[in-house]
C-alpha cells in the first residue's frame, strides 16, 4: 500500500508538470512526462512511453481547451477531425515499430528528436493571423491533402516516442495553414480529447506485459489540473515568447533523457 501511494504521488507530480506544459504549449505533456517517469520512477523507455500514452486516453486536456475558448482563441473542428483520422493510422504503425527497437536505442532516438524539434521551433517565424471572415480555415485548400498527412505523421511520432504528436502538429499547422501559435496549440489539445492513443496503448501493454496503472492514474489526475493552470498562463503570453520557452524546454528534456542513459 505504501509503495502504491508513493507511486500515485509520483505520478501525480509528473502529470502536474506535463499538464502545465500542455496548457502552455499545446503539447500532450509527453516530452516532460516520459523523461520524468524514467528518472523518478525508473521506468524503462518503452513503459514510460506507454504509461504516458495511457494517461492521455481520458479527456484530461478539456479544462485547458475551455480556457482557450474563454480567452477568445478558436480553431477549426473539421481540421481537428481530419488530424484525428490521420493520427489513428500513424499511431498504430509507430507503436509497433517502437516495441521492436531496443530500449537504449529508443531513448537516444527520443533525445535526438527533441533536439531537432528545438532547432525547428527556434527558427520558425510567427506568421500573421489571416482574415478568417474573408477566408475561413474550413474552406482553405489543403484541409484533407495536408491535414491528413500531418495527422498521420503526428500519430507515427506519438507511437514511436509517446509524445502525443503535438510537437509535430503545432509547427506544421503554423506553417501549412498559417495558424498562430495559440490557434495551433488549441487544435493540438482538441485532438487529445478523444482516446486517439488507444491502439498504441494496447500494443505497448501487450508488448511490455502490462503497464503501471496506479502511476497512470496519478499522471492523468495531475495532468488535468496542470493543463488548466498552464492554459491560463498561455493565453496571457505572446506567441513569440511561448515559442522561445518551448525550444528551451525541448533542449532541457533531451539532455535529461540522454544523461539518464549514462
Amino acid at each position: 500500500m505504501i509503495l502504491d501511494t508513493n507511486h500515485l504521488l509520483a505520478g501525480l507530480g509528473t502529470g502536474l508538470s506535463g499538464g502545465l506544459l500542455a496548457g502552455l504549449f499545446g503539447v500532450g505533456g509527453g516530452l516532460v512526462m516520459v523523461p520524468l517517469l524514467g528518472t523518478i520512477l525508473g521506468l524503462d523507455q518503452h513503459r514510460a512511453q506507454g504509461a504516458t500514452l495511457a494517461a492521455m486516453l481520458l479527456p484530461t486536456g478539456l479544462p485547458a481547451v475551455l480556457q482557450y475558448h474563454r480567452r477568445g482563441v478558436v480553431s477549426s473542428l473539421p481540421l481537428v477531425g481530419v488530424l484525428v483520422l490521420g493520427f489513428l493510422f500513424g499511431v498504430t504503425g509507430g507503436s509497433l515499430v517502437a516495441n521492436s527497437i531496443p530500449s537504449w536505442l529508443l531513448r537516444y532516438g527520443f533525445a535526438a528528436f527533441l533536439l531537432f524539434l528545438a532547432i525547428r521551433t527556434h527558427l520558425r517565424r510567427e506568421l500573421p493571423t489571416v482574415d478568417r471572415e474573408a477566408e475561413p480555415l474550413e474552406v482553405r485548400p489543403g484541409l484533407w491533402s495536408q491535414g491528413l498527412p500531418i495527422g498521420a505523421l503526428a500519430g507515427l511520432v506519438s507511437g514511436l516516442t509517446g509524445l502525443g504528436g503535438a510537437v509535430v502538429v503545432i509547427p506544421l499547422l503554423a506553417a501549412r495553414f498559417r495558424m498562430t501559435q495559440l490557434e495551433a496549440q488549441l487544435a493540438s489539445l482538441m485532438m487529445l480529447l478523444p482516446p486517439i492513443g488507444l491502439p498504441a496503448v494496447y500494443i505497448y501493454s501487450k508488448a511490455q506485459g502490462g503497464l503501471p496503472w496506479v502511476i497512470i492514474g496519478g499522471v492523468a489526475l495531475g495532468f488535468a489540473v496542470g493543463a488548466l493552470v498552464g492554459a491560463k498562463v498561455a493565453t496571457r503570453l505572446p506567441g513569440g515568447r511561448l515559442k522561445q520557452f518551448f525550444s528551451v524546454l525541448l533542449v532541457a528534456m533531451a539532455l535529461l533523457v540522454a544523461l539518464r542513459g549514462r
